[in-house]
């Protein structure tokens, strides 16, 4: 075989491992009273919902998704800076005229095109309302001292779709503002180590402010089912398990 036939064969595998991912992303629908949610899992810290004809895009970045196959976005929400969550040219690929792209400060300097939220903010956009709640390390820190996401520089998001409210953490620990949001439907909680949280800390932060169905995300090398086993006798909290690592 010519090393061109080789390297062609390379390129056509490429081209039909990443079409079959985009086929195969799994998905979940949530009803509410402004109509189903669907919820897209493209991997990691990456999500896409839909509903009502409006499409939004949560921590876009390459390598989980082919962009230039997925919907222009009416809102984006962007949880931190960190390369993993923040990509200016996946963000180029989505955006229009009338793309909303939420963001904290320090993801302004990259993309300085968006709105920026604090910790505490809320505001309407795309037909919700969106809580910028507070994410950060407790317990984990580089080796210098400092927690891996200090206080203040990372939002995670609560968005209202009618009645039904959905709580996407972005890379936190289990906080006390986590731990006291009320009347959560569904919760992404990230479970990666060294940066976030164990599947312990999950548990104890789902129990204390209850989603009705919770998802580990983010979650890496870490077992998800060691959070099903902690949760197991927690009726009121139902663990769904998606390719999210």
């Amino acid at each position: 075989m010519t090393e061109k036939r080789l390297m062609f064969l390379c390129i056509l595998l490429s081209a039909t491992i990443s079409l079959s991912a985009q086929e195969t992303f799994q998905k979940d629908t949530i009803s509410t009273s402004a109509g189903p949610l669907v919820i897209t899992f493209l991997g990691h810290g990456t999500l896409m919902m839909q509903q009502a004809g409006k499409t939004f895009h949560i921590d876009p970045v390459g390598g989980v998704a082919d962009y230039t196959k997925l919907p222009k976005a009416d809102l984006v929400l962007i949880t931190h800076h960190h390369g993993d969550h923040l990509d200016p040219a996946v963000l180029e690929q989505i955006v229009s005229e009338k793309t909303v792209v939420i963001e904290t400060k320090l993801c302004a300097e990259k993309y300085p095109k968006g709105k920026v939220m604090a910790n505490g903010d809320i505001r309407k956009d795309a037909g919700i309302t969106v809580e910028a709640v507070p994410a950060y390390n407790l317990v984990h820190k580089r080796a210098d001292g400092t927690p891996f996401h200090p206080k203040g520089e990372g939002n995670g998001y609560v968005l209202t779709f009618g009645d039904t409210r959905v709580y996407i953490a972005g890379d936190t620990e289990n906080t006390p503002e986590m731990k006291g949001l009320k009347n959560i439907n569904v919760a992404f909680l990230p479970m990666n180590l060294p940066y976030t949280m164990t599947p312990e800390m999950v548990a104890d932060a789902a129990a204390a402010f209850k989603p009705k169905v919770l998802y580990p995300y983010h979650f890496g090398k870490t077992d998800p089912n060691a959070l099903s086993g902690i949760l197991k006798n927690v009726t009121e909290i139902q663990v769904r398990i998606r390719r999210m690592q």
